[in-house]
């Protein structure tokens, strides 16, 4: 099992920046992929961004290319998802989850999933 926590949300003006964090706690963090997605009320969820279990590629949604970056530290085991040039289209639960899959910007590669957390871009 991995356990997973997001922090970091909150409200912020378009055109201004939030980190989210997601602290892991179980199973070695460093071996799985890890991915934010995020889900807008009576939208499905979407991908956002991936980084792979090394550290060394990403991948980002076309909508947050440029704007958003993913990254990690497996000392302590939290990754992380830096977000500038907010814009109201952003708002949305942000979650991270964990992956021992192939194709990470596939919701059923993840096998865990944490709580979310809210964002919300005023306009």
């Amino acid at each position: 099992q991995v356990q997973l926590v997001e922090s970091g949300g909150g409200l912020v003006q378009a055109g201004g920046s939030l980190r989210l964090s997601c602290a892991a706690a179980g199973r070695t963090f460093s071996r799985y992929n890890m991915g934010w997605f995020r889900q807008a009320p009576g939208k499905e969820r979407e991908f956002v961004a991936a980084i792979a279990r090394s550290g060394g590629t990403t991948y980002d949604a076309d909508s947050v290319k440029g704007r958003f970056t993913i990254s990690r530290d497996d000392a302590k085991s939290t990754v992380y998802l830096q977000m500038n040039s907010l814009k109201p289209e952003d708002t949305a639960v942000y979650y991270c989850a964990a992956s021992s899959g192939f194709i990470l910007n596939i919701k059923r590669e993840y096998d865990y999933w944490g709580p979310g957390t809210q964002v919300t871009v005023s306009s």
